[in-house]
């Protein structure tokens, strides 16, 4: 897979809202040098901007990372939203999403709302929460060859809002359509660009962060993960501020860049057609 020449990882964000702090853009080139962060065009990145900045590149030779869930789990139990007419693959699945959300900025929170209870857990009302604990093939995989649990996308609670930001960015895959094919539901194109769904923790992982600590603060903490032999980068630019957003961004796109070769990444031994054609997959999880 070495026909990518740009590698960029965004961190994501399912916040209600038009304007969000939540996301970070980072970009880098083939070579050593660290990524930078990419500013938005209003100062502030909204989903949407995202979406544009994608279009914008949708012919360079592009590896691009999002830290969000492409889709629900489905193989387990068979459908995605059981008891609900859902479609049984993840693009018209996308399209399903989209139609029923009015939520400004490409956000998905009324979705899961008026879905409460049913399908999503928000609170302790909603009942137990081990009802909600569903998981796709690729996590249950990732859980049982060590990497430890990950969120599921109808869990609403928490810091890391991991089912909003899924949701928000179903419908920014249904929005993007056919201008950017998105791995492993379409194949790795021979050229232009391609988008991969990512898991940070991989990254911190990968560049010798311990299980537990996989978020760097500051410039030290940053410039040791990308300087591991595993990412092979040079130190980074200085930022203004440091934040989980923007450090996890820079990290991952180095980590994509360090990994795209890797051919192993792209034929997980426990991935087939039934699971890219519904879930998905997280790139690096083999």
């Amino acid at each position: 897979m070495n026909q990518f020449k740009h590698f960029a990882a965004i961190d994501w964000s399912g916040a209600k809202g038009s304007r969000h702090r939540g996301i970070a853009l980072a970009m880098c080139d083939t070579g050593d040098d660290a990524p930078r962060l990419i500013d938005a065009p209003s100062g502030i990145w909204s989903r949407t901007a995202i979406l544009d900045w994608l279009r914008a590149h949708k012919s360079d030779r592009l590896l691009v990372g999002f830290d969000f869930s492409f889709a629900p789990p489905f193989v387990q139990r068979g459908a995605y939203l059981p008891g609900e007419p859902t479609p049984h693959t993840a693009r018209p699945f996308w399209a399903y999403v989209d139609a029923a959300c009015s939520d400004p900025d490409l956000g998905a929170a009324s979705f899961l709302e008026t879905r409460r209870g049913r399908h999503f857990y928000l609170s302790a009302a909603d009942g137990p929460k081990a009802n909600f604990m569903h998981f796709r093939r690729c996590e249950a995989h990732f859980n049982a060859s060590g990497g430890g649990k990950p969120s599921t996308v109808y869990d609403a609670i928490g810091a890391a809002q991991v089912a909003k930001a899924s949701f928000a960015g179903m419908r920014l895959l249904h929005h993007l359509g056919a201008d950017v094919p998105v791995w492993p539901i379409d194949p790795v194109p021979d050229t232009g660009a391609l988008v991969v769904e990512i898991y940070t923790t991989i990254a911190a992982r990968a560049a010798g962060l311990r299980k537990g600590i996989s978020k760097m603060r500051g410039p030290r903490a940053l410039d040791a993960a990308l300087t591991h032999p595993a990412i092979g980068s040079r130190p980074h630019v200085p930022l203004d501020r440091y934040d989980d957003h923007a450090t996890d961004a820079i990290l991952t796109a180095a980590w994509l860049r360090a990994t795209a070769g890797d051919v192993s990444k792209w034929a997980p031994k426990a991935l087939n057609h039934e699971i890219a054609a519904t879930e998905g997959w997280t790139f690096g999880v083999v």
